[in-house]
């Protein structure tokens, strides 16, 4: 394994002040795929306090123990040989469940009767993180009871704080309607919407990699990038999500939330700190500089797509997304999405984003790319070099996280040509490869009380401004070639022009 070379800072984190976690919709796949191994995570790393706790709350009917061994038994699949069982033998201890109705007020008093008895038996001292691991439509009605039973009151030093999933909202109107709902009950201090992309180690990076490095940030303008671009693909299917897939797609899935997220890291003015609001007001002046689309600049700035059949890389021959379950036959939800976007200020004038998110692409993979622009030829008239390759840095975030910078070097020898060579930087290779889920800094920083990664009311609403245009204009003229990509390819045609009408092509190297 390679070293790095130098690091500052301290080697680890604080261990977290008592609390306990309460998981609405503990008995779903996120709460036993990435929050509990998250969480033992956090135990390995030695973060959890002794006077930690955490409560499931869900319909399902279970026993406290059938609650433990059920985790249990997914962390174990999660982590396989990490699994380390007196470790997990610890956490499981200070598990709990209550069963009920999220609906029902009476739930919410036997919620707070077990946090009375988990304060009293561990000594997490009335601090408490509510995750709503639940549908979206019970997030109002959720907040609200909590608000009810005066569990989202805070009393001296014992704070309350609420982790909204996404989707915050299905466009400008509703995410606004429920801003208003929660903010009724609950301070916008104490609101984390989440975006679990941000709890990826390479996002964090971008801040540390464009405010840390002088040969960087002076280019990182107008004057010298070409264009960027933002790719997340996916080789899985709709798989089993194909109600909650009918009802969103692609654009609404992915675009509002995750990469206009990456997008704002990227495309942000230095903030004056990394104080939490620091950070999150110059990320939401980025997302207001987007410029608003008309309905022709929809039509031509933006590509919509659907998968048809196909065989993957690997041979696996996979149905159309009209085909899977719960998926209507004539659906027009699309499973690609592609758009251009401009930022209207000083820094990024006239330099396009190119965004992009799909389904059953070849590769799994998210990346951001920043391409600069040429350097003037003339210099090599007089040689065999007939073209020059622009300098290229790409963020990978997934799988492989790490950073590459694309370059020009002369191939040896006599004569004068050039070749195009990488200088690849890995995290695995450099600081060693760590168990995460992604979740393990984004439960940290909430329960520590770091809003850092986590989106403010007005960015969310900046986010829906940039999508709900383009929603409109889909809605009223629906896709007339769907199927129009296959399975396995890297989406339709049209998303390609979409840049070669600028002169430009994707990057699709994985």
């Amino acid at each position: 394994m390679t070293e790095a070379t130098e690091t500052t800072g301290s080697a680890t984190a604080a261990p977290l002040a008592p609390c306990v976690l309460v998981i609405f919709g503990a008995s779903g796949d996120l709460a036993a795929r990435k929050l509990l191994p998250a969480l033992y995570n956090l135990a390995a790393a030695r973060l959890l306090p002794e006077a930690f706790a955490v409560v499931g709350l869900a319909t399902r009917d279970l026993e406290v123990e059938a609650f433990r061994d059920a985790l249990g038994q997914a962390v174990r699949e999660r982590l396989g040989d990490a699994f380390a069982p007196e470790l997990w033998a610890g956490l499981a201890r200070r598990l709990y469940f209550v069963a009920g109705n999220l609906r029902a007020p009476e739930t919410y008093g036997r919620l707070q009767a077990t946090l009375a008895q988990v304060a009293a038996a561990h000594g997490t001292g009335g601090s408490a993180l509510f995750y709503l691991s639940t549908p979206p439509s019970l997030f109002g009605e959720v907040v609200r009871r909590l608000g009810e039973a005066g569990l989202a009151r805070e009393d001296g030093a014992a704070w309350r704080r609420v982790v909204i999933e996404k989707p915050f909202g299905h466009d400008l109107d509703s995410a606004r309607a429920l801003d208003r709902e929660i903010a009724q009950v609950l301070a916008e201090r104490q609101i984390y919407r989440i975006d679990h992309y941000l709890g990826k180690e390479t996002v964090q990076n971008i801040l540390i990699f464009r405010f840390a490095n002088g040969i960087f940030e002076p280019v990182w303008n107008r004057r010298y990038v070409d264009h960027v671009q933002i790719t997340v693909a996916e080789q899985l299917g709709v798989e089993h999500r194909g109600r909650y897939y009918e009802e969103t797609g692609a654009l609404r899935d992915m675009v509002p939330n995750h990469l206009l997220q990456l997008l704002s890291l990227i495309a942000m003015e230095p903030p004056s700190s990394f104080d939490p609001e620091a950070v999150r007001n110059e990320k939401g002046k980025a997302l207001s500089g987007i410029q608003p689309m008309s309905p022709e600049e929809v039509l031509k700035w933006t590509v919509r797509g659907q998968y048809g059949d196909g065989t993957m890389p690997d041979g696996a021959v996979v149905p159309a997304y009209r085909s899977e379950p719960y998926v209507a036959a004539g659906s027009p939800v699309e499973t690609y999405a592609a758009v251009k976007l401009l930022i209207d200020n000083w820094r990024w004038a006239d330099v396009p984003f190119y965004l992009r998110t799909g389904k059953r692409l070849p590769v799994r993979t998210t990346q951001i790319v920043i391409q600069f622009k040429r350097v003037p030829f003339s210099p090599f008239r007089q040689t065999p070099v007939d073209h020059l390759s622009p300098n290229r840095l790409v963020l990978r975030l997934q799988p492989d996280e790490g950073i590459s910078l694309r370059f020009s070097a002369k191939v040896p020898g006599t004569a004068v040509r050039i070749g195009v060579v990488n200088m690849d930087f890995c995290y695995a290779d450099y600081f060693g490869s760590q168990p995460s889920t992604g979740y393990e800094t984004l439960l940290y920083d909430a329960i520590n009380g770091d809003a850092t990664l986590f989106q403010r009311a007005d960015s969310v609403e900046r986010g829906w401004g940039v999508v709900t245009p383009i929603l409109d204009v889909w809605r009223a003229l629906p896709p007339r070639a769907f199927p129009n990509y296959a399975a396995g390819t890297w989406g339709p045609e049209e998303a390609d022009q979409l840049l070669a009408r600028d002169g430009r092509a994707w990057s699709n190297e994985a």
